[in-house]
């Protein structure tokens, strides 16, 4: 089972979604307080079941908020990024060397978030 890890920042409040064996699914933005980053992980939760958007093939279909962008980072790698109701981007992934691990990283994020706990690093 997944869980959301909160860790205190130089300028405030970030977590890391990890899956049950312990690999960082998605991170976030630095909050500036400790309840701001908390109702980061619940717009997580919320927002985990939204769409896909592919921004990797031309003439890609736009998605509707919440959703998901998958898309190529200059180096070439594959990344998403969750996106709430309002637009803001609320979580970010790693750059994968395929399509398909892409792909999997969105699929734990939907699998893990709206259950995990919720957990302070030490």
């Amino acid at each position: 089972m997944g869980k959301f890890v909160i860790k205190e920042a130089k300028t405030g409040f970030k977590f890391d979604l990890k899956a049950g064996n312990g690999e960082t699914i998605a991170t976030s933005e630095i909050y500036s307080t400790l309840a701001a980053c908390k109702n980061g992980i619940e717009s997580v939760r919320v927002c985990s079941a939204g769409d896909v958007e592919d921004q990797t093939v031309e003439g890609f279909e736009t998605v509707k908020h919440p959703k998901f962008e998958m898309y190529t980072d200059k180096a070439g790698e594959f990344r998403f990024r969750l996106k709430a109701r309002n637009g803001e981007i609320i979580a970010v992934s790693e750059g994968y060397k395929a399509k398909a691990g892409c792909l999997n990283g969105i699929e734990s994020v939907k699998k893990n978030a709206p259950e995990a706990e919720v957990k302070t690093a030490e």
